[in-house]
């Protein structure tokens, strides 16, 4: 399961901290860390990252009075913020990085074009990818399956604070159980929470496999992208 090129996708409410809103930048460097430690043996990385931490679009339309397209625009902008937060964490880690946008914002990023994107993943760059799909309706989890198809990468990691998908929710039953692995149909059926339906289904389309894993644990990235499957679950 040794791995070239990978996409990683960060929540946005996991820049959070104990918080619960904004950027805690003691993440921001535990992500450049863990992300550098990839890069230097020689795997190229990209990076989604959500924008919750901020504001999410359903949750700015629930009441009607912000409507869902403006909500997801909003949510997006909410993306670039911590686009540029990230790649500044990882320049400063000694990386070099690149945000790209869906939206167009040439003051902040370069436009999304993938053989462009393709060239900086050559090059040892990070490329962090902002703005979602560029499109309402659509998470951010869709948009790193979406990306990581355009990019050809081998794999999508979900980072999470937990260590793989269980059949309950691990915080609240102590009888939850880990399932090391499922398959994309097992997880659209059963509503398992690993990614949306879409990005599920997208995956599926595509057989990209998807790793789920704890963000949280020094080190974890680099071993399964090496192979340790006791650490991860995985969806393919």
């Amino acid at each position: 399961m040794a791995k070239k090129r990978v996409l990683v996708k960060f929540s946005g409410e996991a820049l959070a901290g104990e918080d619960g809103y904004g950027i805690d930048t003691q993440i921001l460097h535990f992500i450049s860390e863990e992300i550098k430690a990839l890069v230097e043996n020689g795997i190229e990385v990209a990076v989604v990252i959500g924008g919750g931490n901020i504001i999410r679009g359903v949750s700015a339309a629930a009441d009607g009075v912000i409507k869902r397209t403006s909500g997801d625009y909003m949510g997006m902008l909410a993306t670039a913020i911590n686009g540029i937060a990230i790649q500044e964490a990882f320049e400063h880690a000694g990386l070099e990085a690149r945000l790209m946008s869906a939206i167009d914002m040439q003051e902040i990023g370069e436009p999304f074009i993938v053989r462009r994107a393709k060239r900086h993943l050559e090059k040892g760059r990070v490329v962090v990818f902002a703005g979602g799909t560029g499109n309402p309706y659509f998470t951010t989890d869709t948009a790193a399956t979406l990306r990581a198809n355009e990019v050809e990468a081998e794999v999508i990691i979900k980072a999470t604070k937990v260590d793989g998908v269980y059949d309950k929710d691990p915080n609240k039953y102590d009888d939850a159980v880990k399932l090391s692995t499922l398959t994309y149909k097992q997880a659209l059926t059963d509503h398992i929470k690993v990614m949306d339906d879409t990005s599920i289904a997208l995956a599926q389309d595509n057989g990209l496999p998807i790793i789920v894993c704890n963000m949280f644990e020094k080190g974890n990235l680099l071993e399964i992208v090496n192979g340790n499957r006791e650490l991860c679950s995985i969806v393919q």
